[in-house]
């Protein structure tokens, strides 16, 4: 009698609800759409205040399961964009954004989730915002100048770079296939970029003067540099969610495919389409929220269409909470970006990295179910190489950690994360462990708050070298426990030094 292989009786002893029943043929083609600068509470599901319709991403939650407390690496944008395609905290790399024409966020080491799809059969591509940098092929310094209160300024024209050169270390040279976008919209070249190479070399300067369109709110977000002569950011958007349709419908059944689908909304400038306009009732910024959602229904309507919605993970997240602006939203139409968290872009308090978590993959992800673990966004690369059984490199995903069993109802130790890492600022760190937020600072925050915000919602300044709130108790941490803890306090500072010291959080 011949005797069955290991792999078969792996199959028996582990059942159907194993990764190893997927096999190649049955490899779930993946989609990740990356909203920016999108609160907790901008999404009517979990805010039932709420000024904000999103019945798209709301349906998504439905068919899906949504995670309550999920958190993005960073509270601001390149460095949690890197840490997503990486599973890797982007501090141990370095911090900040990536500037106008500067130069990768990537270590030549770094290997990516979509280099790890590829390896796996995987067709990739990135397309909207970048926002990780390329080495552009300058031809001399920068040779525009302006003055500001803080002294002259310097920045790149036209002639300043040859648009007839390849682009290097962008999407094509960490792991995608194709690249269509703007790069980052409010920043230059304001041009098409396809691959590596602009579709049309720029030959006009954007200027504050010269936007050549009028903004909603938040113009001052471009910066100055090189423009194609015409172009309109309001193009922006549908021309992605159109590529995005079109290069799903190219897409054949017998290979899977992962997109990348990384808006620039609703991040400031506030653009939203005439057709969008007061569909909310929370002002523009409202009305750019509804076409981001809309922008969602149109990506999962091109995979039913196309029939492969069935066999489709599809993940919405945001790369972090919501701009300055939101304190104003709040008093002057009532509704929260934040939710009930305290704090927004840029800071390390909740608000700052405590996003939407959205996935779904019809018939294996239970619809409608909601987790309440911690989670952050660098757990995507180590979950989809279980999920497509994918090996992990030497040293790479060194802080990410497989939520799959989370997603596919199976037996785990919670929490399943032994502690999780924000970090927006130069030394300013949050380590979340279960209910506990500790902040390594006296203050979380980074934005000023207005007075009034402060006061209407019982926010106060505290005194203690750092910080221990109740998450479970005190969503909105305005009771720090430092001085009735000091045992917690040194634990999670200890556990916290652990982590920045060695190169890793969790071994694979």
């Amino acid at each position: 009698m011949q005797l069955p292989s290991v792999k078969t009786l792996l199959l028996l002893l582990v059942g159907c609800s194993s990764l190893l029943c997927h096999g190649k043929e049955q490899l779930p083609n993946i989609v990740i759409i990356y909203a920016d600068d999108m609160g907790y509470g901008d999404l009517a599901i979990q805010n039932e205040k709420s000024k904000i319709p999103t019945p798209n991403l709301d349906q998504l939650a439905r068919k899906g399961m949504r995670f309550s407390d999920a958190h993005s690496s960073s509270g601001i944008c390149s460095p949690s964009r890197y840490a997503l395609l990486t599973g890797k905290y982007h501090w141990r790399r370095k911090q900040g954004i990536v500037g106008s024409f500067g130069k990768p966020f990537f270590a030549q080491s770094d290997v990516t989730l979509p280099q790890v799809l590829q390896n796996s059969g995987y067709k990739t591509a990135a397309i909207g915002k970048w926002h990780l940098g390329w080495h552009w092929p300058f031809i001399n310094k920068p040779t525009g100048r302006f003055v500001t209160k803080k002294g002259e300024n310097k920045f790149y024209q036209p002639q300043d770079i040859d648009w007839k050169k390849a682009i290097k270390g962008g999407p094509l040279d960490h792991g995608f296939d194709y690249y269509f976008g703007d790069g980052t919209i409010n920043f230059p070249p304001y041009a098409w970029i396809e691959n590596d190479r602009v579709i049309k070399a720029p030959n006009a300067v954007m200027t504050m003067q010269n936007i050549g369109q009028k903004v909603k709110e938040g113009s001052w977000e471009f910066r100055m540099g090189p423009k194609v002569e015409g172009w309109n950011p309001y193009d922006v958007l549908p021309t992605l969610t159109k590529k995005s349709q079109q290069w799903l419908g190219q897409q054949k059944k017998d290979q899977p495919f992962f997109l990348y689908l990384a808006l620039p909304s609703p991040h400031a400038p506030i653009i939203p389409n005439k057709e969008f306009e007061g569909k909310s009732q929370a002002g523009a910024y409202g009305d750019f929220m509804v076409q981001t959602d809309w922008v969602a229904g149109q990506v999962i309507d091109a995979l039913k269409k196309n029939g492969l919605d069935d066999n489709t993970l599809v993940i919405f997240t945001s790369d972090n909470g919501p701009e300055k602006y939101a304190y104003q939203r709040a008093e002057q139409y009532g509704h929260y970006s934040s939710g009930d968290f305290r704090g927004l872009k840029r800071d390390v308090y909740e608000g700052g990295h405590h996003v939407p978590f959205i996935i779904k993959w019809p018939s294996k992800i239970q619809a409608g179910a909601v987790s309440t673990e911690v989670i952050s966004q660098v757990d995507i690369m180590a979950t989809l190489a279980a999920i497509t059984q994918s090996a992990l490199p030497k040293n790479s995903a060194s802080d990410s950690y497989d939520i799959s069993p989370i997603l596919f109802n199976q037996k785990y130790h919670s929490p399943l994360r032994e502690a999780t890492v924000q970090h927006t600022k130069k030394d300013t760190y949050a380590l979340r462990q279960g209910k506990w937020l500790f902040i390594n600072k006296k203050s979380g925050q980074h934005t000023k708050a207005p007075k009034s915000y402060n006061q209407q919602h019982g926010y106060k300044s505290f005194q203690t070298g750092s910080l221990l709130f109740d998450l479970a108790a005190d969503p909105g941490q305005r009771t720090n426990l430092h001085a009735k803890y000091p045992e917690k306090v040194t634990a999670m500072e200890k556990l916290l030094n652990k982590y920045r010291k060695q190169s890793y959080s969790v071994q694979h």
